[in-house]
C-alpha cells in the first residue's frame, strides 16, 4: 500500500464536489456506492472511497469527461488517479 500524493487527493475531492454538485448525479453516486450522505461526509478523504468516486465517473464516459473540462484536467489523469489512489487502499 502507497500513500496517494497530495494532487491525487486534491483531483479526487474536487471530482466528488463535481459530483455532488447535481442533485441526480449525486444521488445515483449514492444509489450505487451505498454510501449514505452522513458516511460519505465522514470518509469523503479515504483512498477507497474517492476510487470509488472516480469509478463512478469513468463508468459513466460523459460524466467523465465532463468532470475533466470542469477540473481542466485530461480524463485519463482522473483514470490514473482512480488506480492510485486503489493502490492506496
Amino acid at each position: 500500500m502507497v500513500a496517494p500524493d497530495t494532487n491525487t487527493q486534491v483531483v479526487a475531492l474536487r471530482a466528488l464536489a463535481w459530483t455532488l454538485g447535481d442533485p441526480d448525479r449525486a444521488r445515483r453516486l449514492i444509489d450505487l456506492t451505498g454510501l449514505d450522505p452522513a458516511a460519505l461526509r465522514a470518509r469523503a478523504g479515504e483512498p477507497a472511497v474517492l476510487a470509488a468516486v472516480l469509478g463512478f465517473l469513468e463508468a459513466n464516459e460523459a460524466d467523465l469527461v465532463a468532470c475533466a473540462g470542469d477540473l481542466d484536467v485530461a480524463p485519463a489523469a482522473l483514470v490514473r488517479a482512480r488506480a492510485e489512489l486503489e493502490d492506496a487502499a
